[in-house]
């Protein structure tokens, strides 16, 4: 990514001395401020899509410049992960879940949750309809196409006492799943089902969150931008809860922007997600009146960080306090 630099401006913004925000900086890519407004990037978690809508919606509405911020949405890296440029420092923001943030910072890698995205995460197991797998435990003896070194699936395997479970890299594809009767593939629920229904395909789901491995979706930063810039940190969130508020109750204006970002989404299947993320409550929570959105609570942090460390996955036990804060949430 190209190096930006802060540009000079008369006076301040929004109560930030320009003399603070350009030795803040100090050691890591500076704020720019261009057109009155400190430029702001959301590292996202896959291609533009209903699932990262609240953020697309906050953009769109104006939301964001409101706070004085102009955000810019990037997509998913072509290859890896989108966590290593937030943690040097070259990107301010990103998405990620619970578990992936206390699995870095126990790497010693100084990231920290400001808010969540999702209030359960969507993934869950796909099979056909007459399967003979019902439950988690009648994995035993199967084969399922997850993603390498799922942290989820070795939860399951151990709390269901599973000898003989086999793993294949999941495709993000549906084709295996169409031809193999037997195929079982992980997937999340907003997105696979619309398309083996317009397949003509039957399936049956297991939500990943039932088996009790629950953790949230998030978006974070690094401690250092909390540090030397908890005012943008702030603006970030607040206007970030109020898009995903104002997307929950019409996502319409939100989705164009999506859809032009990214012409292989469908506007069915666009509509088909939003309906997902409404009736699994996967962004309100149990309040459907949107009161919790953007909210954690100590106590499932707190359980996913036992999680992670009964399974080894977690090899120095950190303080799960150090991986989120709570403190610019409504």
């Amino acid at each position: 990514m190209q190096r930006r630099t802060f540009l000079k401006t008369a006076g301040a913004l929004a109560g930030l001395p320009m003399v603070q925000a350009l030795t803040a900086c100090r050691g890591k890519r500076a704020l720019v401020i261009k057109n009155g407004l400190i430029q702001i990037y959301l590292q996202a978690d896959w291609y533009p899509q209903p699932e990262q809508g609240g953020f697309f919606n906050a953009v769109v509405k104006g939301f964001y410049k409101e706070e004085g911020l102009e955000v810019t949405i990037l997509p998913l890296p072509a290859y890896g992960s989108g966590l290593p440029s937030i943690a040097h420092g070259d990107v301010e923001f990103g998405l990620a879940s619970t578990d992936k943030i206390l699995e870095t910072v126990a790497n010693g890698v100084p990231l920290v949750a400001v808010g969540a995205t999702m209030q359960h995460d969507p993934q869950a197991l796909m099979m056909h309809r007459d399967s003979p797998v019902h439950t988690f435990a009648d994995l035993e003896g199967h084969t399922i196409a997850a993603q390498p070194a799922a942290t989820w699936l070795r939860y399951v395997v151990s709390k269901f006492h599973l000898n003989n479970v086999h793993e294949t890299p999941a495709t993000h594809s549906i084709a295996n799943f169409l031809a193999d009767p037997s195929y079982i593939q992980q997937i999340f629920i907003t997105s696979e089902p619309f398309f083996v229904t317009k397949a003509g395909g039957t399936f049956r789901t297991l939500l990943i969150s039932s088996a009790g491995y629950d953790p949230y979706r998030v978006f974070f930063t690094r401690q250092q931008l909390i540090d030397d810039h908890p005012e943008i940190v702030g603006k970030f969130v607040r206007a970030s809860v109020r898009g995903w508020k104002d997307y929950m109750q019409d996502p319409s204006t939100a989705n164009a922007l999506i859809l032009k970002l990214n012409p292989a989404q469908h506007p069915d299947q666009m509509q088909y997600t939003f309906r997902a993320l409404k009736e699994g409550n996967f962004i309100t929570g149990a309040d459907t009146s949107g009161a919790d959105i953007g909210r954690m609570t100590a106590d499932r942090w707190a359980t996913i960080n036992d999680q992670l460390s009964s399974l080894g996955i977690v090899k120095h036990r950190v303080d799960p306090t150090t991986a989120y804060t709570l403190k610019f949430l409504p």
